[in-house]
């Protein structure tokens, strides 16, 4: 259940009524956001005087509901925005990983290009075997900082973990959350209390509701600004990475307050899938895309065979503007 509470209480007697309640408690511009259990289906008496406005939850996928706000979040990265009435589909490309200056250098030249504004390059890398490339840790975010600085780009890189979480919110201006650490409750709670946009990628073997679990985790200690993103599940199918969710995708936009984006590259695995797999993103109206792109897949340290190389992904780029315009969008 949420509850909007009168202002006029004031934040001493706000917390005092959350502590009984055993509830979160939002301090919000025009009222007091408490959060109660799902279980909770009737207001409690000594709140009762108190509240504004109720929402009784199926579930505990509350704050991020589109049963408690039919309208969308609407978040600025970049000087654009994405979700609310906005019509906008972000383009989020680089690298799997910062692997050199040279490397990064070629792909911060090719997206100012573009006119593309969010690098994205990985520095911890949560890799599955212990003998592959595992990123360029704090040297590749302070690398990442300079590429910012001098093109005026902004960073989306992942956490893998709670050692180094403070380093990427301090460093990033887009946290990611990698489909391995999606129930990481302590990159979670961190990031729900930082004012940074946050991309909560949904675990391969999540379900729906488990992922969007995830986002009313950071958004229940007050960070609002929750980028959900489908990068494909783990089904049957052998011949390609993973399935991508279409389907899920559908029930996101629908059932959601949260803008959601797609991860072709990591659903298909192999270069040659990814860019049929954007253009039917984009045709879905979504909010933005991520794509792996590297000056030589050939050579990368990390998911070389699903990069694209920058000709590769010039032509995609070009190709998914008309269908963002047939579907009243465009791409930024």
């Amino acid at each position: 259940m949420i509850l909007h509470l009168d202002k006029k209480i004031g934040a001493s007697t706000a917390n005092q009524l959350a502590v009984q309640a055993k509830a979160f408690l939002l301090d919000k511009n025009d009222c007091y956001v408490m959060v109660l259990p799902c279980g909770v289906k009737e207001i409690p008496s000594y709140l009762s005087s108190y509240v504004l406005d109720s929402w009784v939850m199926p579930t505990d996928m509350q704050l991020s509901s589109s049963d408690y706000r039919s309208s969308k979040h609407k978040i600025e990265i970049a000087d654009t925005y994405i979700g609310g009435d906005e019509k906008n589909t972000l383009m989020i490309a680089g690298p799997c990983s910062i692997e050199s200056k040279e490397q990064i250098e070629q792909s911060c030249q090719m997206l100012v290009d573009l006119g593309i504004k969010v690098l994205r390059a990985g520095c911890f890398k949560p890799r599955t075997s212990p003998y592959t490339f595992r990123g360029l840790g704090l040297d590749g975010l302070k690398l990442l900082a300079k590429m910012r600085d001098k093109y005026g780009l902004k960073i989306a890189t992942e956490v893998r973990d709670a050692t180094h979480v403070d380093h990427v919110i301090e460093y990033a201006d887009i946290v990611q959350i990698g489909a391995k650490s999606m129930y990481d409750h302590g990159l979670l709670s961190a990031c729900g209390q930082s004012d940074k946009v946050v991309i909560l990628k949904r675990n391969y073997g999540a379900t729906l509701q488990e992922f969007v679990h995830c986002a009313d985790f950071m958004m229940s200690l007050g960070n609002e600004k929750i980028i959900l993103c489908e990068r494909g599940i783990r089904t049957f199918e052998t011949k390609t990475r993973f399935s991508l969710d279409l389907c899920g995708v559908a029930w996101l936009k629908q059932y959601t307050n949260l803008p959601v984006i797609l991860d072709p590259s990591h659903a298909m695995g192999y270069d040659y899938g990814v860019p049929n797999l954007a253009r039917a993103c984009v045709a879905m109206g979504v909010d933005g895309l991520l794509i792996e792109t590297h000056p030589n897949p050939k050579v990368a340290l990390s998911d070389a065979s699903q990069q694209l190389n920058h000709q590769q992904f010039r032509e995609m780029f070009e190709s998914l503007k008309p269908i963002a315009s047939a579907v009243g969008r465009q791409i930024v």
